[in-house]
């Protein structure tokens, strides 16, 4: 690829201003790599849903930019190219493209496909693009690769663990031919590759201009201060936490093998401007896939850590240089080969929710009471009436806990998925021999009272136009509801049954497929979150609009707040 020639600041030293243009376009080119992944995809779980990110790592493998997209990818992207510079060493070359899928170097789970390209400029690597992406079947055992009852990572599709898959910038022929016969939508598997692979010509392209037109020198000066900048304001908004230890415990509710709880825990140490995460005593890994491995759980940590230091900056590894995450090997929370990890997230998240329930009391402006916390990802699979093969996935939205100053949010993605959507009703009835009765939010259920309510979840019912489809899902927290703050109320859990035409109904939590008929119906209960505060404490306007709104009935109004509006004394028993 031609470089442009260096213009007046090639050689220049790093100002302030050339600092902030290079940080620009940096962000700039991440946003256009995400841009064309969501344009030129062929699956809807990319495209619509949004499943997927893209970033910018340096020659140290360190993330310095990346677009908005799966929170969970967020940790993962330095650990996974690290884990390719340690398998090629100098083996690489201008043009080369590398995929892993491997839970075990970095990744998260097999259907998500991570394309690393080395950026070369004057004969040496100066950056990676990333670009990772949630593939809708990579074979195994059922459509869509995920066996909600697997008990080996063997039953959950094909792996390729760190894998060069082009060079000289054209797809290795042997490399295609092994994925096309290996999962069960070859084109759609083949255009999401395509897709991927254009994203990093983007980022190619974009570093190489930057460098081009203020030098190497210049720009990595640049992305060293970025992350040192960082790490300076990271520290500071440690530092102002008070020191201690503080502890949470959560349960959840069975793996897939069993529905046994799963008691989990863990201790957060802040000392100074450092902060030390200790999952230490959490149960071994599960014979069920909701396991996650080391690399998806110090993700799901730099999730939390992200949002207590600095929400809304872009992400880069120099934010967490004061986080060091510690766990035995071999847990729930950092299973090895062979292990399951299909349905990572549910594992993944329960780690950040306990991070998030330990420091929710210390930040109370920026963190809520619990949420709805699974993904209650569902997979309806089989033939439309033309004989066409199908699998639709979704996550699904639901509510999240009370903030210490306002209501919890309603019909929001879990915290794992970040800035991503579930599908709009016209994509589904296009793409899939399904119809959309009904698309509310679960107000049956309810959310946990307090002086602020948790929000509340959804509620979606699909009906079945085939002859030929099967159903199986992870539905988490189904028994243990999302936990309330300073006397809040505990909130609502999820669920999943089959109703059919006849009038019978099936619940299903974390099942295997299941057979559908024509005209049943499946319908996904996400739950509501925590409250916070004194139910007793909740203003009456605000009980009032919740009636008015359809959230609430008077009678549910009197048993949870004792009162109906502003004009209703409270009783002095809520007071006491």
């Amino acid at each position: 690829m031609s470089i442009p020639p260096p213009g007046a600041g090639g050689t220049a030293e790093l100002t302030a201003v050339t600092h902030e243009i290079i940080q620009g376009k940096l962000l700039s080119a991440v946003d256009e790599m995400a841009i064309v992944m969501a344009r030129t995809s062929m699956s809807p779980v990319i495209y619509e849903v949004l499943d997927f990110a893209c970033g910018i790592c340096d020659a140290d493998g360190a993330l310095v930019a990346q677009a908005n997209g799966i929170t969970l990818f967020t940790g993962t992207f330095s650990t996974q190219v690290r884990s390719l510079m340690r398998r090629f060493g100098d083996d690489l070359a201008p043009g080369d493209m590398l995929v892993t899928n491997d839970p075990f170097s970095g990744g998260t789970h097999a259907c998500d496909l991570a394309l690393v390209r080395p950026i070369f400029f004057e004969g040496r690597v100066i950056a990676f693009a990333v670009n990772v992406a949630h593939w809708l079947d990579v074979g195994g055992a059922v459509p869509g690769s995920l066996p909600p009852d697997a008990n080996s990572v063997f039953q959950e599709g094909l792996r390729l663990p760190g894998i060069r898959i082009a060079r000289g910038d054209v797809l290795i022929p042997e490399m295609v031919r092994i994925i096309t016969e290996n999962v069960r939508m070859p084109d759609l598997a083949l255009g999401d590759l395509n897709a991927q692979v254009a994203t990093l010509r983007v980022a190619e392209k974009r570093v190489l201009e930057i460098v081009g037109r203020y030098g190497l020198p210049v720009t990595r000066a640049s992305i060293e201060r970025l992350l040192d900048d960082s790490e300076v304001r990271s520290r500071a908004a440690i530092a102002a936490l008070p020191d201690g230890t503080y502890r949470a415990a959560d349960v959840i509710d069975g793996d897939g093998a069993t529905d046994a709880a799963i008691v989990t825990q863990v201790a957060v140490t802040i000392l100074g401007d450092t902060m030390m995460v200790d999952y230490t005593g959490c149960p071994a890994a599960r014979p069920g896939p909701i396991n996650c491995s080391r690399g998806a759980l110090e993700s799901a940590v730099k999730t939390v850590f992200k949002a207590l230091v600095a929400p809304h900056e872009p992400s880069n590894e120099g934010w967490f240089r004061p986080l060091t995450v510690v766990a035995e090997a071999g847990t729930l929370f950092t299973a090895e080969k062979p292990s399951p990890t299909g349905w990572y997230y549910e594992g993944s998240v329960h780690a950040s929710e306990l991070l998030w329930k330990a420091v929710a009391g210390l930040v109370p402006e920026r963190m809520s009471a619990g949420s709805y916390t699974s993904l209650c990802a569902t997979y309806i699979a089989g033939e439309g009436d033309d004989g066409r093969p199908f699998v639709h996935i979704e996550p699904h939205h639901g509510g999240w806990g009370a903030c210490r100053d306002r209501d919890g949010a309603s019909g929001l993605i879990a915290l794992t998925d970040g800035d991503t959507y579930n599908y709009s009703v016209e994509v589904i009835e296009t793409k899939f021999p399904l119809l959309v009765r009904q698309y509310a939010y679960n107000t049956a259920g309810g959310a946990g009272a307090g002086r602020f309510r948790g929000g509340f979840g959804l509620v979606r019912d699909y009906e079945i136009l085939s002859d030929r489809a099967q159903v199986h899902c992870g539905i988490g927290r189904t028994r243990t509801a999302p936990w309330g703050m300073e006397g809040g109320t505990d909130g609502s859990c999820n669920g999943l049954e089959v109703l059919s035409p006849a009038g019978g109904s099936t619940e299903l939590t974390r099942s295997p497929p299941r057979p559908l008929n024509r005209a049943d119906v499946v319908r996904i209960r996400t739950g509501g979150g925590g409250g916070w505060g004194p139910a007793a404490e909740r203003d009456g306007a605000a009980i009032a609009a919740d009636i008015a709104d359809g959230f609430l009935t008077s009678d549910e109004a009197l048993r949870l707040y004792g009162r109906t509006g502003p004009s209703d004394a409270a009783p002095e028993a809520l007071h006491a």
